[in-house]
């Protein structure tokens, strides 16, 4: 191991470190945070032999450009359709690359997607809340907001065994414009035709779009009767519904409590592909059972570590 020193010329807004999450504080009004796209997140990580969960750099559609000012390091990026380019010449999206002193690797927005993960060979220096360096980009609490002439200096870097490689793009890994949802819990201030609109309706995504939710934009939602529910316990993937009647898909950083109707959740099998739509891209929403979307769980995680193994810093050696 040896040391080596990043700096950051230019950090795109959201642009963030991000390791797993930080779960378990939920009933203390601390949300979990975590990667926009989780299986993107684990990818580069252990496409360098960092642990799944490790911190990495998230960027959005600003994107990143990172200079080696001292050393070398191995990276992986994985995420989207990005443009990455080393010292102007580019290189695979989902890939491993060895950056020298004086490269200059940068990340911008290509075909589709929104969120795409820069993993270093060793630990990326960002502070730790509550046992995570998962950002809350809103307060900045946690590891950072990344900004140009940021500097990381990383005392236990790697590039050697490591070997440059191009990663497959794993199942799902694409925007999913067909998703699915459980209807409720909140569905009884919906009529039955409102419900029908939800699922039949074409929507948008929105400028209104952040690591908090994405805003919709379609079929008006209308909600029935006066609003006599309590604030409860949201979950990731909540389609809440306020007054104006856009349903707002709530993400990594949502609220932990609200008082807003929710009409569906998306199912966690989906979460990751919803998330790396555009603003302007096209969704509509399918019904399932809570059983179908366990069984989806189940699946998603069955091919999920399939993939990880495969393409794991260790399994390329093997």
């Amino acid at each position: 191991m040896s040391r080596a020193v990043l700096t950051i010329e230019h950090a795109g807004p959201l642009t963030t470190v991000q390791d797993a999450g930080r779960p378990g504080y939920a009933r203390f009004g601390v949300t979990t945070a975590g990667p926009m796209d989780r299986l993107a997140h684990a990818t580069a990580n252990v496409a360098i032999g960092n642990p799944e969960g490790a911190s990495a750099i998230e960027t959005a559609l600003g994107g990143i450009t990172v200079v080696v000012s001292e050393g070398s390091i191995a990276i992986a990026v994985a995420g989207g359709a990005p443009v990455v380019t080393i010292d102007g010449t580019r290189v695979e999206a989902w890939s491993v690359q060895i950056l020298s002193r004086n490269d200059r690797l940068a990340i911008r927005p290509g075909r589709w997607g929104s969120w795409t993960y820069l993993a270093i060979a060793g630990t990326l220096p960002a502070k730790r809340w509550l046992g995570s360096t998962a950002t809350h980009a809103q307060s900045g609490f946690g590891g950072r907001n990344m900004a140009a002439a940021d500097t990381l200096v990383i005392d236990d870097a790697r590039s050697r065994p490591v070997a440059p490689r191009n990663l497959p793009l794993p199942v799902g890994a694409r925007p999913r414009q067909d998703v699915r949802v459980v209807l409720g819990p909140q569905d009884r201030f919906f009529s039955s035709a409102v419900q029908q609109s939800f699922l039949s309706g074409v929507y948008t995504v929105t400028d209104a779009y952040d690591r908090m939710g994405m805003r919709l934009g379609g079929p008006k939602l209308a909600i029935s009767g006066s609003l006599d529910m309590l604030s409860e316990a949201i979950v990731r993937g909540s389609v809440q519904v306020p007054g104006h009647g856009d349903p707002i898909v709530l993400l990594a950083d949502h609220q932990t409590t609200g008082g807003y109707p929710k009409i569906a959740t998306v199912i966690a099998a989906d979460q990751d592909g919803l998330a790396q739509l555009r603003p302007r891209d096209h969704l509509t929403f399918r019904a399932v059972s809570p059983e179908q979307a366990v069984a989806a769980a189940r699946i998603r995680h069955r091919q999920t570590r399939a993939y990880l193994q495969a393409v794991s810093d260790k399994g390329s050696r093997q």
